[in-house]
């Protein structure tokens, strides 16, 4: 894929006026939206859930990224999926074994969403390249998941290319935390061909612009 997806993170949007904040990426060029799932078990802080994807598919044709930060993520992939996410991506650090991983990714395929495997920052690249045939999106955390405005972690990064090197061509990688125009550049250039970013797009006073300076 030539094209690089933008996905901005509502968790930096202004909650009171959700669906306008959705409707003004979209404007501004965003192809995606990322929704950040936690549960405050997997990661130390409670997001949004189920109801707010619902209401979001309501009023968006977006494609709703859904980052699930939670434990035992089999439990959610129904009521996600039929809420309208396109896109269920969970943690291999959420799952017993191999055989946890690949009945999560049987799962979210049998409601013909697709499939996202994600990675913390202490996560080798290795760990997941089993998986990487069976999977439609790989997101590589460049900060420890559970808050926004984090710091980049430039090392994470580097996993990019060995994915890249064992991934099928079709499939996206994906990088979240710390993304601004410096750090979108970094991923890019190493292959990453979707970016997650919160309070840069969110935080800025021209949502356009933030987005372009991304490319």
């Amino acid at each position: 894929m030539s094209k690089i997806i933008i996905s901005p993170s509502i968790l930096s949007a202004d909650f009171t006026k959700l669906g306008c904040e959705v409707e003004a990426v979209k404007k501004a060029g965003a192809q995606w939206v990322h929704i950040d799932v936690m549960d405050g078990h997997f990661v130390p802080n409670i997001s949004i859930g189920v109801p707010v994807v619902k209401s979001l598919r309501k009023v968006t044709d977006l494609v709703l990224d859904t980052h699930l930060m939670i434990e035992n993520p089999e439990k959610y992939i129904e009521p996600f999926a039929k809420a309208g996410a396109d896109i269920l991506t969970f943690h291999f650090e959420a799952c017993r074994d191999a055989k946890h991983v690949y009945e999560i990714i049987n799962l979210i395929k049998s409601f013909d969403v697709r499939v996202g495997l994600s990675i913390k920052p202490k996560t080798l690249p290795e760990s997941i390249f089993e998986f990487l045939d069976y999977l439609d999106l790989v997101l590589v955390m460049t900060v420890e998941p559970g808050f926004g405005g984090q710091i980049f972690m430039h090392d994470c990064a580097m996993k990019i290319p060995s994915i890249k090197e064992k991934a099928k061509n079709n499939l996206i990688i994906q990088v979240d935390g710390g993304i601004n125009n410096l750090t979108a550049k970094i991923c890019t250039s190493l292959g990453a061909n979707s970016l997650v970013a919160g309070s840069y797009i969110y935080g800025s006073d021209d949502y356009k612009k933030a987005i372009e300076s991304l490319f």
